[in-house]
């Protein structure tokens, strides 16, 4: 596994120059008021390190998808992320039946123009939340962590192989095919686990700081969940 993941920071370091890796980080979002801003070798020191343990782990244990941010509009969270995602806005018929459209899957660089082809990633997966500490938290949280909007970086529209090739692997395991999106992943990844106090355990860590290397001048934003 670490040869794999020496092998994908390599080739991250022939893909992106110094003056890319900036604005791979940066562009999904702006950085809201108020956000812990960090390089992202510091950020995954913030990280705590823990083992992991599934045991008792359900998906059902996440409520998702919910009634979304607007309870009145129709829209589950899975519609309302990827109207706030689309680069070209579906149409939006009753009950919040989208068509058309436009989205940019950032895991592999993918244009899609069928919702249905789309999935919602949760950035840290279920199954690695409950392992990372969510195991402790009340079904309330739980449910708030499976439909968080409130960062941009928590669930992200990209096709159904990425999402499913990806499955329930941290970055020691899985890393999106497109390398250009490195920078990105493993910040975002990292800013989740910060913004929701999740731990990582050593293989994950190692990972992360192997990525931050190469990474070197990407930053972290977040902000705690309430």
């Amino acid at each position: 596994m670490i040869k794999n993941m020496l092998r994908g920071a390599a080739v991250l370091s022939l893909a992106l120059t110094p003056l890319a890796l900036p604005s791979a980080a940066t562009a999904a979002q702006a950085v809201p008021a108020g956000a812990e801003v960090l390089n992202l070798a510091d950020a995954v020191e913030q990280v705590p390190l823990a083992d992991e343990s599934r045991a008792g782990y359900q998906r059902e244990s996440f409520r998702h998808w919910n009634r979304g941010l607007d309870p009145a509009d129709g829209c589950n969270t899975r519609d309302e992320v990827l109207l706030a995602e689309a680069v070209e806005v579906p149409t939006v018929a009753a009950g919040c039946k989208l068509s058309g459209g436009l989205w940019r899957s950032y895991y592999d660089g993918q244009e899609v123009n069928d919702p249905a082809k789309l999935d919602i990633d949760h950035m840290v997966p279920l199954a690695e939340a409950w392992d990372s500490g969510a195991s402790a938290w009340t079904a309330g949280r739980r449910e708030a962590y499976a439909n968080d909007q409130g960062t941009a970086a928590s669930l992200v529209a990209v096709t159904a192989r990425s999402n499913r090739s990806k499955s329930d692997q941290d970055p020691a395991e899985w890393m999106p095919p497109l390398p250009d999106a490195y920078c990105r992943y493993v910040s975002e990844w990292v800013a989740t686990k910060l913004r929701w106090g999740l731990a990582a355990d050593q293989g994950e860590a190692d990972a992360l700081k192997v990525y931050a290397e190469a990474c070197e001048t990407t930053v972290v934003h977040y902000t705690p969940a309430p």
